[in-house]
């Protein structure tokens, strides 16, 4: 043993006691351990002959001390009640005294053993905390903070949907809407159904339609009931979200008068439940490319829907499955043979007993990765003949003569204007999304505020959310999920007041935060499933039902790459007409001058500047955006010019450029997301409020300027220097949110049934 009475007959030997336990803590030492531990030994020339020995025979590595001798050790060290940081020797040389107060040691000697020390690593005074008690860090005195009123903030989320907020929020929490296992799809699938007509009983599903429907002409109060049902099960929302909004709105949106008595009352309360039919198997995107026929026959005033080959299917359609009795679908209109584009039609599946019609036949898709209460399945029709009365005619009809008319006469146009009118789905997808990121965000910050891991020697275990990665992790997709709130709210409110003139705009504004929103969420849930550990593995903690139900959501309502490359032909003309055909879509004028900036944002003071105040500045981060996003359409635009100059198809052209119109949507998408978070930072009321949002909109700023610093610097915009700082800044701001992050996501007033992770629970 090495602590034994040998030692004690030669207090002198106690200066080697904290180094000793020190190498013996992690029961190994190793050669150079032990080289240098031999080497201090034989120069100290005050040993005697027998000391030596006995001092070396305590290095053997096949012969470690006991876990007593350790602790025995451990507890006389501690027992000198050591106040300050010391180093090992210190520490050994106040162990003697203790014994022999008389005993010293040479200055060559203390120098030769804080030289050892060094030598093995031992970071001198920072080895002293072994032996301390309620060591304390700046890491470890980090703790959760609220430095604002989480009331007030839940105001400015809520805005003038607080009632309607409250009200959703208040039934999905009632113990009906309850969680719960299932030991079938079909189960699941029932209790979904169950789910959606309870809410239809409040008069959720209807909240949209006119009065004479049971609903209050509300569109902006049926999106705020999505976003807040999104609080709870996703497939129920997505149930809720088929029944509602694609199938009632098509009708509300696409048909007319006698259409909308005839069907949206049922509708509204779930007594028709219906599906909303266009994507096919072999087209999704593309929806003018559709195969499915309605063939008119004006002798008998009826149209024949029919399938004319597999690719032709209806697949992956909501409601399909199980539960649906009737369906809009989507397909091209035949007159006399000739084909006059896709329109839509009401088209009967079932009967109020469950029985399928003539010549329909459904498929069941199955289990999925996720959404699994909704039941999808794939349609086909078989020569199934329906009335004239049932086609969605708003902007269509074949009038009593057998022939085809519309108020709106360019083909492209009318199709594109029957599709604006369902860009909701757009608006309503990426806001039941971004509900579910707070969700994960909320488990994931409360188990990184309640999970200790590690802590510095001597000093208890901390916070997992006190590390500074994993402020990292977390705290940009805190400041992105408030960005994405506000800039959400701006694209309904725009959708809610749009004109004719700026309607294509408003789509791709949708399109771009649709496609935006869907994949933060993708990557936030992941973010926050890792940050969990082996506890957001685990389905009672809820992240994976937020992980597998969100996914497909990055190819609802259209393919996010898709999208992104709308946004980015909308920016790339101005031009109205015939916006769908890309082979029509010329760029011969584009004033490249756009993307230039004054000489102030970059002469060489700028490019440089590392001063706080600059790298906080508003100012500074929306002339950043708005210059990226100049920029890089400029770039597109001269590179699509100059292949079509050279000779190339405009088709060719465009697929060249993907991956650049990708980025010229984001870098628009992202710019509009700024703009509304600072505008929504210099409307907010209260200084703790407005100080919490300043914080949360500079780190979404700094954040998005970071992960594209090679793009700036490759411009010039910015040099080395300023991107470091830049970097340095963004983790002080995650150092400093994360006070508030609990607070935070408070504000976003989840109930706790939804949340319902046992790692999430309040102590």
């Amino acid at each position: 043993m090495i602590h034994s009475d040998f030692i004690h007959h030669n207090p002198k030997l106690h200066i080697f006691l904290p180094l000793y336990y020190t190498l013996w803590a992690d029961s190994i030492l190793t050669p150079t351990e032990i080289k240098e531990m031999e080497a201090l030994i034989e120069r100290q020339e005050w040993l005697g002959v027998e000391e030596k020995a006995w001092l070396l025979e305590k290095l053997n590595p096949t012969q470690p001390p006991k876990p007593k001798v350790l602790k025995a050790i451990r507890k006389e060290i501690q027992s000198l009640e050591i106040k300050e940081l010391e180093s090992l020797s210190s520490i050994g040389i106040a162990l003697v005294r203790k014994y022999d107060p008389k005993l010293a040691f040479s200055q060559k000697t203390v120098l030769d053993f804080q030289n050892t020390e060094r030598a093995l690593g031992l970071l001198g005074k920072e080895a002293g905390y072994a032996f301390k008690s309620g060591h304390q860090t700046i890491t470890t005195s980090h703790v959760a903070e609220q430095n604002f009123d989480i009331n007030e903030m839940a105001k400015i989320l809520d805005g003038k949907q607080a009632v309607l907020i409250r009200k959703v929020k208040t039934i999905i929490a009632d113990p009906t809407f309850a969680y719960r296992e299932f030991d079938s799809l079909k189960e699941q699938r029932e209790q979904t159904l169950v789910w959606c007509q309870e809410l239809a009983k409040q008069g959720f599903g209807a909240w949209a339609f006119p009065k004479f429907a049971g609903g209050k002409q509300d569109m902006e109060g049926y999106f705020t009931i999505m976003e807040t049902l999104s609080y709870h099960d996703l497939s129920m929302v997505i149930k809720f979200g088929v029944q509602f909004g694609l199938w009632g709105m098509s009708i509300f949106f696409l048909g007319t008068d006698k259409h909308h008595q005839k069907y949206l009352k049922d509708v509204g309360s779930l007594k028709l439940p219906g599906c909303f039919a266009m994507t096919e198997t072999g087209h999704g995107s593309n929806v003018r490319g559709l195969e499915t026929t309605a063939i008119y026959n004006h002798s008998k005033k009826t149209f024949t829907i029919h399938t004319p080959n597999p690719d032709a299917r209806k697949e992956y359609i909501g409601n399909a499955a199980m539960h649906g009795q009737m369906a809009t679908v989507f397909a091209k209109l035949m007159i006399d043979g000739e084909d006059f584009g896709v329109n839509a039609f009401i088209v009967p599946l079932r009967d109020s007993q469950g029985n399928m019609e003539p010549g329909v036949s459904i498929e069941d898709c199955g289990r999925k990765m996720g959404l699994n209460g909704v039941d999808n399945g794939v349609i086909y029709f078989d020569q199934v003949e329906i009335p004239k009365e049932n086609m969605l005619d708003r902007f269509s009809f074949v009038n009593e003569a057998g022939e085809f008319e519309s108020p709106i006469s360019s083909d492209n146009r009318r199709f594109f204007t029957m599709l604006g009118t369902l860009v909701g789905g757009r608006i309503g997808i990426p806001r039941s999304a971004l509900s579910a990121s707070k969700t994960g965000l909320t488990i994931a910050i409360r188990h990184g505020e309640k999970r200790r891991q590690f802590g510095p020697e001597g000093g208890e275990e901390v916070p997992i959310l006190n590390y500074r990665m994993h402020q990292r992790r977390l705290m940009p997709p805190l400041a992105s999920s408030y960005a994405l709130h506000f800039a959400l709210r701006y694209l309904t409110e725009r959708f809610l007041n749009r004109t004719e003139e700026d309607a294509q705009e408003i789509e791709a504004l949708a399109a771009g935060l649709k496609a935006y929103t869907t994949w933060f969420t993708t990557a936030t849930l992941q973010e926050c499933r890792e940050a969990c550990g082996g506890k957001g593995y685990l389905s009672e903690n809820r992240i994976d039902a937020l992980k597998n139900d969100t996914d497909v959501y990055t190819t609802f309502e259209g393919d996010n790459v898709v999208l992104m490359q709308l946004v980015a032909k909308n920016r790339l003309t101005e031009f109205k007409q015939e916006f769908g055909d890309i082979n029509m879509f010329t760029i011969f004028n584009y004033v490249v001058s756009q993307a230039k900036t004054s000489i102030t944002e970059k002469n060489p003071l700028i490019v440089r500047n590392t001063d706080q105040a600059h790298l906080l500045d508003m100012d500074f981060h929306l002339n950043a955006f708005k210059y990226r996003e100049r920029a890089i359409l400029a770039s597109a635009a001269q590179r699509i010019k100059r292949h079509i100059d050279n000779g190339m198809d405009s088709f060719d052209a465009f697929n060249v450029v993907q991956h650049h119109l990708v980025n010229v949507g984001q870098a628009y998408i992202e710019r509009i997301i700024l703009e509304e978070f600072q505008k929504a930072v210099r409307e907010a009321a209260g200084k703790g409020v407005q100080d919490a949002l300043t914080q949360l909109c500079q780190l979404y700023a700094l954040h998005t300027i970071e992960k594209n610093s090679g793009w700036y610097l490759e411009q010039g915009y910015m040099e080395g220097v300023k991107t470091k700082a830049i970097r340095k800044e963004v983790n002080q701001l995650c150092w400093e949110i994360r006070k508030n992050a609990l607070a935070l996501t408070d504000a976003f007033d989840i109930p706790e049934s939804c949340i319902a992770a046992p790692i999430a629970k309040r102590n």
